[in-house]
């Protein structure tokens, strides 16, 4: 059942959880990430990220991802993630997605003010939920950057919500994009000031990797929307070495069948902690 970001982060908010949102980069991991919340019977945010269009383009992945949205037997959302082009983003639109995140986190406030205005004033007429960013999030390799010096002011995210009308808030509160190398320390005061200051709902950019015990805090202190990829991704891309390395077939088709089967596996678990199963 297709569904927008409102709707489905109004089931979030009503049940105190959160809703894992998937990278979908090609028909593997699609078909892995529905099929777990399927079984689950959970509600689930399919995406495509801009910065993985060189590798499945949307106009071909995204008739995909709504299509299997449509038929599935749980809400499902399909989100444009980190659009940082307004090309990409009226492109999503144009196909049908039912949530858009714009990023211009990196750029001044100012203009991310104005950029975010001017996606809400595109996609809310036509049912389409936005989420925005404020505050940035290190690369998990740049070990020179003091993550602390970008967490989200509550007070300006408050000022933020306002002016734009977007309807959730990634925030930067201690995560970080990629693989970590060591174990994230999460400020969870930033979360629940920021969810006080705005009022609504919350996203956790760079999920992956975080312990189960600072994802519930982090629900608790009111993120309802966690965005999940790395480490799916390495789960498929071992299952695949495995298979390779085996040297027992010859076949694409059996690596990319052991990558789902194990995508499967780790968002399942992702969506369980997320719901509180």
């Amino acid at each position: 059942m297709l569904v927008n970001l409102q709707e489905i982060l109004t089931l979030a908010e009503r049940e105190g959880k959160a809703i894992g949102m998937f990278n979908a980069t090609g028909f593997d991991s699609l078909q892995a990430i529905v099929a777990a919340a399927e079984e689950l019977n959970e509600p689930v945010i399919l995406a495509h990220a801009e910065v993985h269009n060189v590798f499945n383009d949307i106009s071909m992945v995204g008739p995909a991802m709504l299509a299997v949205a449509r038929d599935a037997r749980v809400p499902v959302c399909v989100h444009l993630d980190h659009g940082e082009s307004l090309p990409m983003i009226e492109k999503a639109v144009d196909l049908g997605f039912t949530s858009i995140m714009i990023d211009a986190s990196a750029r001044p406030y100012e203009e991310n003010v104005a950029l975010t205005r001017r996606v809400v004033e595109l996609c809310h007429p036509k049912g389409i939920g936005v989420e925005a960013e404020l505050g940035r999030l290190a690369t998990r390799e740049d070990g020179s950057v003091n993550p602390e010096d970008f967490y989200t002011d509550p007070d300006e995210a408050a000022d933020f919500v306002q002016q734009t009308g977007i309807d959730a808030l990634a925030i930067a509160f201690g995560t970080a994009h990629g693989f970590y190398k060591s174990t994230p320390v999460l400020d969870f005061d930033v979360i629940a000031s920021c969810r006080k200051s705005t009022g609504i709902p919350l996203v956790m950019h760079g999920g992956s990797g975080v312990s189960p015990e600072g994802y519930t805090l982090a629900i608790r202190a009111g993120i309802r929307k966690i965005n999940y990829y790395s480490y799916m991704s390495k789960a498929g891309y071992n299952a695949a070495a495995e298979v390779i390395a085996s040297g027992t077939s010859s076949y694409l088709h059996d690596v990319e069948f052991a990558a789902m089967k194990a995508m499967k596996e780790d968002v399942s678990r992702a969506i369980r902690i997320f719901s509180g199963k």
